[in-house]
């Protein structure tokens, strides 16, 4: 989940901004955490312990985490791990209350750190080459593919878009 800028400017999109290799990435899990504890108070639910442990695991990285991978993450000092169920449920909590993404390509799950105000389309900006997801949001690219939508009589559920590339520290890496 790379942190997109944090000035929001409402109506507009938002440029993904990927995390550059070896950055702090400290400030990114703590507002990922933070929101989410806020944001559990405010609706009146949980964040259970195993539920925290769940996304403090996918927000230390910036990479898509499977749920296997997780449960290898989330093993204990004294080498237990929890029941894959446990964990399956606590991706289920993160993902209804907006806390996690599932990157559907990859089979595997980001942590959010974004409201989604704007109502668009959601974008994940996969790197081919170091496996950083960007996140951007778009009203310009939902208006228009729920215009599309609506011209064959179709309603979208939800709209997410996975994009496959080269990010930009990549691509500056490759051409040095």
């Amino acid at each position: 989940m790379a942190h997109r800028q944090s000035h929001e400017h409402a109506g507009h999109d938002h440029a993904p901004v990927f995390a550059a290799p070896g950055h702090d990435h400290s400030h990114c899990a703590e507002a990922v955490l933070a929101r989410a504890e806020a944001l559990s108070t405010a609706r009146g639910v949980r964040l259970t312990p195993i539920r925290r442990q769940v996304l403090q695991a996918l927000a230390a990285t910036h990479q898509p985490i499977g749920a296997y991978e997780l449960i290898e993450r989330l093993e204990d000092a004294d080498g237990k791990r929890p029941a894959p169920i446990t964990v399956y449920r606590a991706l289920d909590f993160l993902l209804e209350q907006g806390f996690a993404h599932r990157i559907e390509s990859r089979n595997a799950f980001i942590a959010c750190a974004h409201d989604h105000k704007d109502g668009g389309v959601v974008m994940f900006l996969i790197c081919e080459s170091c496996g950083t997801v960007g996140e951007a949001e778009s009203a310009a690219v939902g208006l228009a593919l729920a215009d599309a939508a609506g011209r064959i009589g179709f309603q979208p559920r939800g709209q997410v878009i996975e994009i496959a590339g080269i990010c930009a520290h990549c691509r500056a890496t490759a051409a040095a």
